[in-house]
């Protein structure tokens, strides 16, 4: 049978690239669901090629629009529509929203016993413990799509958590990687979304330059293969051909190497315990040349240093840390604030947070929203400062 597909953010990078493993594999997959936040046209077109039986649209506005094309589809519309397609029964409900908006249908989804491939790390970064204790309660899995913690969770598969000594997200350094820092003060957004070896989205791309993102990672990390702090270790790869490694108490470490294609993650969470062909390009080992390790420098990426400091504390740091970060990236990306202020923008909202080491789902959302509205003080004065 077809393993039956919902796709949270199928107009995104993540959504395009999943829907690219459909389309390699005719009769491996259903799309029981697609949804998106409001580019209409592309949606329209998702919708005539995979027929899918729900759809969603964040944006009431852009719902009604997506009606009036396909006026025989139920097309529902607002934040809650995401939610509510998340608990329609399905195989896999793939979860590819940027940012704080995917912790409600994660949830959801768990909650109605659907398998859950998370793409998007922000909401374990918040709430990984709801979202881990929820997936026990209800007996179902929470796969990784991220390539580092999917080719950790590969080479975890059938060891046992007492035999291991440290894991190693790598990390590509981003597009300025080396470069001294008085260099950076003029990058622009269109320059800090040209990653090097991934072809990311904008969000996650400028996350990549500031080593935020391999900071988030690291709390993900912690979350879904149930490990301490000082077992998780980053380290720089600039090749971006080892994925992620895991050192045992025996002195063995065990690499995972793959192509750099979002796809090759994907369909390993989409078809898992199963593996199947895939029609990308093989690593070729020879033609590799040299692979480079180096540790992070955390006063070149003082990024990462926010978040590992967030890991440490635990409750609602996270939450804090990541609504700090979409709030300053999205402000750099307008221009409002120049690059190297990210960090300082996360670094002083930190400062100036009081957390909890407890939380609920609401209390954490209300963290949320109220990190946000401080960052925005902060990314005001910074704005008027640099300027």
């Amino acid at each position: 049978m077809a393993r039956r597909i919902t796709l949270l953010g199928s107009t995104g990078s993540i959504g395009k690239s999943a829907l690219k493993v459909v389309r390699a594999h005719p009769g491996e997959f259903e799309i029981v669901g697609l949804a998106a936040h409001g580019k209409v046209e592309e949606l329209s077109r998702q919708i005539e090629e995979f027929n899918p039986r729900h759809v969603a649209m964040a944006d009431e506005n852009a719902a009604s629009r997506l009606r009036e094309l396909h006026g025989g589809l139920n097309v529902e519309g607002g934040s809650k529509s995401l939610v509510d397609l998340a608990s329609v029964d399905t195989d896999v409900v793939l979860c590819g929203i940027v940012g704080a908006a995917g912790l409600r249908p994660i949830l959801s989804a768990l909650e109605a016993g659907n398998r859950v491939a998370l793409a998007n790390k922000e909401p374990m970064v918040m709430a990984g413990e709801l979202i881990m204790s929820k997936a026990r309660e209800h007996g179902v899995e929470v796969l990784p799509v991220d390539s580092e913690h999917n080719a950790i969770f590969q080479l975890l598969e059938g060891r046992k958590r007492e035999d291991i000594r440290r894991v190693y997200l790598t990390a590509s350094g981003g597009p300025f990687y080396g470069q001294p820092r008085e260099a950076l003060r003029e990058i622009t957004p269109e320059q800090a979304v040209r990653h090097p070896t991934w072809d990311m989205g904008a969000k996650i791309s400028v996350d990549s330059a500031t080593l935020m993102n391999k900071g988030l990672e690291v709390i993900e990390a912690m979350w879904l293969f149930d490990l301490p702090l000082d077992r998780i270790e980053v380290i720089i790869h600039p090749q971006s051909a080892v994925h992620g490694l895991v050192e045992f108490k025996d002195g063995h470490i065990l690499a995972h190497l793959g192509v750099t294609d979002m796809m090759l993650p994907i369909q390993f969470a989409l078809t898992w315990p199963k593996r199947v062909e895939s029609p990308l390009a093989r690593l070729d080992l020879a033609a590799m040349g040299e692979l480079s390790f180096a540790a992070p420098d955390f006063s070149e990426f003082p990024c990462l240093g926010h978040a590992i400091e967030a890991a440490r504390k635990g409750g609602t740091a996270g939450a804090i840390l990541n609504a700090a970060n979409e709030a300053a990236v999205e402000a750099f990306r307008q221009g409002r604030i120049p690059f190297l202020s990210i960090a300082q923008v996360v670094g002083e909202v930190m400062e100036s947070s009081h957390y909890s080491p407890e939380y609920t789902l609401d209390s954490v959302l209300e963290v949320d929203a109220e990190t946000r509205r401080n960052t925005e003080n902060i990314i005001q004065a910074v704005g008027v400062n640099s300027s």
